[in-house]
């Protein structure tokens, strides 16, 4: 197998590593990273052409492949995906892991207008280069009802997957800070807009009463500082925050912890299964989660009985939530079991792939 991957570090048309037995191929292409979203923009629209010229010159320019696979975000990808396919005469596999721009517009970001439009036409485009797309919940699939009515094209449920990660020790050691021996509330992640991260805070508050009990937040993200700032005007001495850490320490960590946190903002109407939540699960970690209404979510957790949910972005439910997760924890001894089984079942990468492979075949 072979992973193509655009690199705005690299001073040569192309390098080619091998890791664990996979070609690595990086393509130089403009850099997309911690820049301003205009820059980014026309970073990512010209980034597949980039790749392309740079593949071209590249020792893989003549393999024949038995399938393309790419994902998105980015919806940039299509121009190259579709000069791979078309060379090769093979099938498309699109991995569909949030719909944008859709979700931008419901979370107040964008407006129908100019941008939207734009953004809108290129992962049109992107769609309709994939024979295969995978959404990550079945509420996801009628989005694309309308794309499926051409001949050849299928929308199937893809569960996101998560690898065995290293076992590293990890940095952040709780019985070392001013939360020691209590019950950890965890998240670690991005904390953008996306997440609602407010509401957790809300909740923090509320349990500040509970001397027990400890929130700690681990990562980065554009809203990080003004969260920093919200814990020290209402001196919230419960909640603790970290930079974020190596992912391979994540399950030290959490092994630490007693819950994770699932966190979404309410105006998400589109469905979404966090990576966090596959961290969890990993740990054997219980979830609360604080998410839109109607997320296929909520539906997982409950069925599957891995923690708790709030729909309502109610601080009230959500505060009954974490107080009925913490008392289930005291009487359901196997809670992580359940975790763990869940992320076996549904999250593995052997089942992902698997199930890509298959659909190449057809």
């Amino acid at each position: 197998m072979t992973v193509a991957l655009p690199s705005a570090e690299i001073s040569s048309p192309w390098a080619l590593e091998e890791v664990d037995g996979y070609q690595i191929l990086r393509l130089r292409a403009p850099k997309t990273k911690d820049i301003g979203y205009i820059r980014r923009t026309i970073g990512e629209f010209f980034m597949p052409f980039f790749m392309r010229r740079n593949f071209q010159k590249s020792p893989l320019a003549k393999e024949q492949w038995g399938g393309v696979v790419w994902y998105a975000p980015s919806i940039f990808h299509a121009p190259f995906a579709n000069f791979l396919k078309k060379n090769s005469r093979c099938k498309g596999y699109l991995i569909i892991r949030d719909i944008f721009p859709e979700w931008a517009v419901d979370m107040g970001l964008m407006r129908k207008g100019l941008p939207y439009y734009f953004f809108d036409k290129i992962a049109k485009y992107q769609y309709s280069v994939a024979d295969t797309i995978g959404v990550q919940t079945p509420g996801n699939a009628p989005y694309f009802k309308r794309w499926t009515e051409n001949p050849g094209r299928k929308i199937e449920v893809l569960q996101n997957w998560l690898d065995e990660p290293a076992q590293l020790s990890s940095s952040l050691r709780v019985d070392e800070t001013s939360l020691a021996g209590r019950k950890i509330f965890v998240y670690a992640g991005n904390m953008g807009v996306a997440q609602g991260m407010d509401s957790i805070l809300e909740l923090a508050e509320k349990f500040l009463h509970r001397f027990d009990v400890g929130f700690i937040f681990v990562g980065r993200g554009s809203e990080a500082a003004r969260l920093k700032n919200i814990v020290q005007q209402k001196a919230l001495n419960n909640v603790l925050f970290f930079d974020e850490i190596l992912p391979d320490e994540i399950p030290d960590l959490y092994s630490q912890c007693t819950a994770g946190i699932v966190a979404l903002d309410p105006r998400h109407k589109t469905h979404n299964i966090p990576g966090k939540f596959l961290t969890y699960m990993q740990s054997g970690l219980p979830v609360l989660a604080n998410i839109n209404s109607g997320n296929d979510l909520a539906e997982v957790i409950r069925s599957e009985r891995v923690g708790q949910v709030c729909e309502s972005n109610n601080i009230d439910d959500l505060s009954r939530a974490a107080t009925l997760l913490l008392d289930q924890l005291e009487k359901d001894v196997d809670i992580s079991v359940r975790c763990y089984q869940l992320f076996e079942q549904e999250f593995s990468v052997d089942r992902a792939v698997s199930k890509i492979i298959d659909s190449l075949k057809d």
